[in-house]
């Protein structure tokens, strides 16, 4: 059994507030992590590894305070979509033609049983997630909570200081939005 992040690097400097919050997210954290990385065809890093990578760039902002394990949980998971990003570009840059990532969105984001979806370059999704957030960052932030970060309306609504209304409202909006650009 893989041992919970706080404990898996010796001498890495940790404070008392990130490494009890990660110890108390780790096994949700894997759960995001295994999703993620399920969805991928090529399954360039396990989840562990993903999870564990993205803990160590947690580390490395020295000036990071978390909310809450909301807050926390929301972060992590982002930071393990950029490292899954940045593992589809760098095996895309190795291979002629790029020999792209390609995951599945579910019915959360598209609005469609998840059998129907076609497959989506995550290279592509991220470019789309980006555009997003140059019309409204907002919009671009609540699919990353909720999406990648697996945040309910609630959880995304406390972390942001917004309304469960107001989530719900641009998470329509940004779903239609990620469908057309990714179509």
């Amino acid at each position: 059994m893989a041992r919970p992040i706080a404990e898996s690097r010796r001498g890495a400097s940790t404070t008392p507030e990130v490494a009890a919050l990660a110890a108390e997210v780790y096994t949700e954290l894997r759960r995001i992590a295994g999703r993620y990385v399920r969805r991928e065809q090529a399954r360039s890093v396990q989840a562990t590894d993903l999870v564990h990578e993205a803990y160590l760039r947690l580390l490395k902002d020295k000036h990071a305070a978390f909310n809450d394990r909301s807050h926390f949980k929301a972060i992590a998971a982002i930071a393990m979509r950029r490292l899954l990003v940045e593992h589809a570009r760098a095996r895309g840059a190795t291979k002629r033609g790029g020999g792209q990532v390609r995951v599945t969105l579910d019915d959360a984001v598209l609005g469609e049983r998840a059998e129907e979806t076609p497959g989506v370059d995550l290279v592509a999704l991220d470019a789309a997630l980006e555009r997003l957030a140059e019309v409204d960052p907002q919009q671009a932030r609540i699919v990353e909570l909720r999406y990648f970060g697996g945040l309910s309306v609630d959880e995304t609504a406390q972390a942001m200081a917004l309304s469960p209304a107001t989530i719900k409202r641009h998470w329509t909006i940004a779903r239609a939005f990620l469908k057309r650009a990714l179509s």
